[in-house]
C-alpha cells in the first residue's frame, strides 16, 4: 500500500456559519491558524510551538493551555477526520474511512499516535474571532501548590513558569477580550526566536565547558541573566515592534502559539537547537499529572531542592524552568479522563550518550519523582524511554483503544518494534545494558547502568528513597538494589 503526501498540505475549508474547518493532515498549523484568522474565525486551542502539522498535532495529544470550554488539548476540539486503513484485496488493499462525531471511533483516532493508520483529513470547531490580553506578574514562588488551581480557573489561556533555583514563579494572566479591543500585540516566544548560528554554538561550547568543570556557579549566573532578561522582554510578548509595557493585547492567531525561527532566511541565523548546526542540545522531559495530584509533587521538588542546594537546579532554569499547563478531562481514550496538570522541563543532553552529566540524580529523582510516585503520564511526543513504564496501567480506556487497533490495522502494518516499546511500556522490552540509565533508557538497578569509571553509581533517592538514580560519589555502596 502506498500512501502519497504530496499534495497532504492543500486544503483548508472553512464553514463560516457552522464555525468549522476541514484541512488537509499535513497543512501546518500556523497555515491553518492564519487561514482561520482571515475568516474572522479563531482556532481556540494550539500547541506554543507551531512548527507542527495539523496531523502529527491531534496524533500525539499536542496541547495548549486552558481548563475552560473544550479545553487546551488540540483534539478535543476534533470533530471528525479521515483515516487510510488496510482492507482486503477486493477492497483495493486500502480504504477511506471518514468519522464524525459521535461515533465512538473518534474517541479512539483524535490521538492516534500514528498506529491506527494515516490521517488524511481533520475537521475541528472554530469561534468568533476574538484577542487576548496578558500580563506576565514575575513573584516568588511559595505558594504555587496552593494557588495554581484557581489560577486555571480565572484566567482562560493560563500558565505557571516556574525557575526553582530563583524561588521564582511567573504567572500568566491571560484572558480573552472583544476584537475591539485596542491592540495589536504577538507573542514571539523568546525561545522559539532566530539566534545567531554563532550565539547558538557559544552558548553550547559554554554549558559543555561548565559540566565538564563542574561549575554549578557558572550555570546559576547564567540562569539568573536568561531568568532577569525574559522579564526585561516579557517572555518575547510584543505590543508592536517590541514590548512596551502591560498588558499585550492581539488577535488570538497571533498570541497563541509561536514559532518565527522557521522562517528565518538567514544564512546565518536559525533555530537554537538545529541539529545541523550543532546548537543547543537537551532533553525534554513532560509529565501529566491529576490535578489533585499536583500540589504534593510541587511539595516534594521543593524539598529535594532544600535538601541539596537551590543551586543544583540551575541546569532546567538556563531553558525555561518547569512549565505548568492545564488539560481539561477528555473522552479521547488516549487523552486525559481527568483535569490535569502538564509540567514540561528542559535539561542539558550530553553529545555522548555514555558521559554523564552534572546533578544527573536531580533530574532522574524529578523524573521518578513525576512518573513513578505521583502517577503522571508521560506526553506522547516527548520524554525519555523510562517513563513509558507501565505507561497502559495509567489509561483506563487503554484496552478500548487496542480493539479498535485491532479492527483497524489487523496485520501491525502501523505498528513497530519502537512502536510497541512506547505503547506498552514494558520494563523487558528495555536495553538494560552498561550506562542505559544515562540516556534514560532504563531505571538503574546496578552501577554499571550509570557510569562507575566516571564516579557514577546507582543511588537510592534523597526525597524519593524508591527511586535509584546515578549518582557522583567516591565510592559504591549497595549497588544492587532493585
Amino acid at each position: 500500500m502506498l500512501v502519497s503526501t504530496s499534495k497532504y498540505n492543500s486544503t483548508i475549508e472553512i464553514d463560516v456559519v457552522g464555525l468549522t474547518v476541514t484541512v488537509d493532515s499535513g497543512v501546518s498549523l500556523r497555515q491553518l491558524i492564519d487561514r482561520v484568522e482571515e475568516a474572522n474565525l479563531s482556532l481556540v486551542a494550539a500547541p506554543y510551538w507551531e512548527g507542527v502539522s495539523v496531523g502529527g498535532l491531534i496524533s500525539t495529544g499536542a496541547h495548549g493551555s486552558s481548563w475552560w470550554g473544550k479545553g487546551g488539548a488540540v483534539h478535543d476540539h476534533v470533530i471528525g477526520l479521515s483515516l487510510i486503513v488496510p482492507a482486503k484485496q477486493n477492497e483495493g488493499f486500502a480504504k477511506i474511512i471518514r468519522i464524525q462525531s459521535p461515533d465512538p471511533l473518534l474517541d479512539a483516532a483524535k490521538v492516534s499516535l500514528g498506529v491506527l493508520g494515516v490521517i488524511s483529513k481533520v475537521k475541528l470547531s472554530l469561534e468568533p474571532g476574538f484577542k487576548r490580553s496578558v500580563t506576565y506578574n514575575f513573584t516568588e514562588d511559595g505558594e504555587i501548590e496552593d494557588v495554581f488551581m484557581d489560577h486555571a480557573r480565572k484566567y482562560e489561556f493560563g500558565d505557571i513558569q516556574w525557575y526553582p533555583s530563583r524561588h521564582t514563579a511567573v504567572y500568566r494572566y491571560d484572558n480573552r477580550v472583544p476584537l475591539d479591543t485596542p491592540g495589536d500585540g504577538v507573542y514571539d516566544f523568546l525561545g522559539f526566536q532566530s539566534n545567531s548560528i554563532l550565539v547558538s554554538k557559544s552558548i553550547r561550547a559554554s554549558e559543555k565547558e561548565m559540566e565538564n568543570e563542574r561549575n554549578v556557579n557558572g550555570k546559576c549566573l547564567t540562569a539568573s541573566s536568561f531568568v532577569g532578561f525574559k522579564k526585561l522582554v516579557a517572555n518575547g510578548l510584543k505590543n508592536g515592534l517590541i514590548f512596551t509595557g502591560y498588558p499585550v493585547v492581539g488577535r488570538q492567531g497571533k498570541m497563541q502559539t509561536s514559532g518565527s525561527c522557521l522562517y528565518s532566511t538567514s544564512s546565518v541565523s536559525s533555530c537554537a537547537w538545529d541539529p545541523r548546526i550543532n546548537g543547543l542540545f537537551f532533553y525534554e522531559s513532560t509529565a501529566i499529572f491529576p490535578a489533585k495530584k499536583f500540589g504534593d509533587f510541587i511539595k516534594d521538588v521543593k524539598k529535594l531542592r532544600d535538601l541539596i542546594k537551590p543551586e543544583n537546579f540551575c541546569g532546567v532554569d538556563i531553558y525555561n524552568g518547569f512549565l505548568i499547563r492545564f488539560i481539561k478531562a477528555s473522552k479521547a481514550y488516549m487523552g486525559q479522563s481527568e483535569d490535569s496538570i502538564v509540567v514540561d522541563f528542559n535539561y542539558y543532553r550530553a553529545s555522548d550518550a555514555s558521559t554523564p552529566r552534572l546533578n544527573q540524580d536531580v533530574w532522574e529523582e524529578v523524573e521518578q519523582l513525576a512518573f513513578f510516585k505521583h502517577g503522571a503520564k508521560p506526553h506522547w511526543a516527548k520524554n525519555r524511554n523510562l517513563a513509558f513504564l507501565n505507561v497502559q496501567s495509567k489509561y483506563p480506556n487503554f484496552n478500548k483503544f487496542l480493539d479498535v487497533k485491532k479492527k483497524l490495522d489487523p496485520q501491525q502494518m502501523f505498528s513497530s518494534e519502537w512502536s510497541d516499546e512506547i505503547l506498552f511500556g514494558k520494563e523487558e522490552n528495555y536495553n538494560k545494558g552498561d550506562g542505559c540509565a544515562l540516556e534514560g533508557l532504563c531505571v538503574c538497578s546496578e552501577d554499571r547502568h550509570c557510569s562507575p569509571s566516571k564516579g557514577y553509581f546507582c543511588k537510592p533517592g534523597l526525597v524519593y528513597s524508591e527511586a535509584r538514580v546515578c549518582k557522583s560519589s567516591s565510592s559504591s555502596s549497595s549497588s544492587s538494589m532493585l
